[in-house]
């Protein structure tokens, strides 16, 4: 648990300054090898015609980079960095710190019902646990009267860093890489579908439509008709079980099929076979007109 205290603004009071530097990437990642005491390198601040002359000489421990990227580099960091002095431009820029400390609020007690409360000091029957806050702090260290850049001298040394810093950004994402053997894990080729094999399985337990007897196919369909009075020949088939070819040849005989308007491609018997009400029929008269 944690809780946000409040902002300490001592360094506000003791009127403190302090400076905005812009280092190198690189040289923030030598600092954080830094041991022992912390030391990373001594500053040279002087004055030059009435300007201020500052350099920062990294540490000598610290000048050797192990590895660019994947791939170790061994090469060494310049060790001389002036700055180059810029004023703050009429802002007011501050510097903050944010600690967090651990303090102990309370307890929490659990009830024999199962619930949860939280309180201060007390005694009884129920189960307690000591629980503690991470408490956020954060004080003003000072108001920024200097800006400068940190930038390396041009030497040996840092022309070869920013080469393989160079060689390293330009690697393309993607590499190509020629295969010796065939890929056999991945992507394995199939002779058959699965979706195909289901159809064959449904195909086989369904078996080969037989042909039935002329007058009960008409019975099955005059049934059917009275159900609805258009039908497509796929759910004809699906009725009857019959063979499309030999289904077809029989509703030549009593249906008439539709080719064109509101009932497009489907079938329905003749006039003389219908039986329908005959408020039902002059309706689909109605709607046919």
């Amino acid at each position: 648990m944690s809780e946000k205290g409040e902002v300490d603004l001592t360094g506000a009071k003791q009127n403190t300054g302090v400076w905005l530097v812009k280092v190198p990437k690189y040289l923030s990642q030598q600092w954080a090898k830094a041991s022992g005491r912390g030391e990373v390198g001594k500053l040279r601040i002087g004055k030059n015609q009435g300007k201020a002359e500052v350099e920062f000489t990294l540490n000598e421990d610290l000048t050797m980079i192990d590895s660019l990227g994947d791939k170790p580099s061994g090469v060494q960091a310049p060790r001389d960095h002036p700055f180059t002095m810029q004023t703050v431009g009429g802002q007011t820029l501050a510097v903050f710190t944010e600690t967090q400390s651990e303090s102990s609020k309370g307890q929490s007690e659990e009830r024999s019902d199962g619930s949860t409360s939280v309180s201060g000091a007390g005694s009884g029957p129920e189960r307690r646990h000591r629980f503690s806050f991470l408490t956020e702090r954060i004080s003003l260290e000072g108001l920024v009267v200097q800006r400068a850049e940190c930038r390396p001298a041009v030497s040996e040394n840092y022309m070869k860093l920013k080469r393989l810093q160079i060689e390293e950004l330009s690697k393309p994402v993607r590499l190509s890489q020629q295969l010796e053997k065939a890929v056999t894990t991945n992507y394995k080729p199939v002779a058959n579908h699965s979706y195909n094999l289901e159809y064959d399985r449904k195909k086989k337990e369904e078996g080969k439509r037989a042909r039935v007897d002329k007058q009960q196919v008409l019975d099955m369909l005059f049934s059917a008709f009275e159900k609805h009075q258009y039908y497509n020949i796929k759910d004809l088939v699906d009725i009857t079980k019959q063979p499309v070819s030999y289904l077809k040849e029989i509703l030549r005989d009593i249906g008439i099929y539709n080719v064109k308007g509101t009932h497009k491609n489907t079938w329905e018997l003749k006039p003389e076979y219908r039986h329908y009400q005959g408020g039902e029929e002059e309706e689909e008269k109605e709607t046919n007109d």
